[in-house]
Parts: C-alpha cells; structure tokens; sequence
C-alpha cells in the first residue's frame, strides 16, 4: 500500500471527509485530495500532523512498518 492510499484509508477508518481533515490540518480539501492522489508532496509538517490526528507512526503512513504504532 502506498502513502496515498494509507492516508485515505485512516481518513476513512476515522469517519472524516477529505474538508474535515482538511480543517484538521489547516489546509483546503483540495489540498487532501491532491495528498490522497500522490499530486502534491506531504511536508514534514504536515506528515507529523497527520501522525497525531490518526495515532499512527510515520513509519506507518510511509509503509516503512506494517504496524500502525
């Protein structure tokens, strides 16, 4: 599974649409959307938010760890 796919899937598993997650992380749910195709590159601050709001590592949303801790 692949970033983009691993950041709509916990989206999904939380229950929130791409313009909750986008207000979640200050940015437009254009933005979101364009992270769940792979159009616009992640930041590492954004990487970390996404961390935080989802509880799962970096490692995880990288597929570095098949573990979502």
């Amino acid at each position: 599974m692949e970033l983009k796919d691993r950041i709509a899937a916990v989206r999904k598993a939380a229950g929130l649409t791409q313009e909750q997650l986008g207000e979640l992380l200050g940015v437009s749910q254009f933005s979101v959307s364009k992270y769940e195709r792979e159009a616009l590159d992640l930041n590492t601050d954004t990487l970390i938010r996404l961390c935080g709001i989802f509880g799962v590592s970096a490692d995880y949303l990288l597929g570095l760890d098949e573990g979502k801790r």
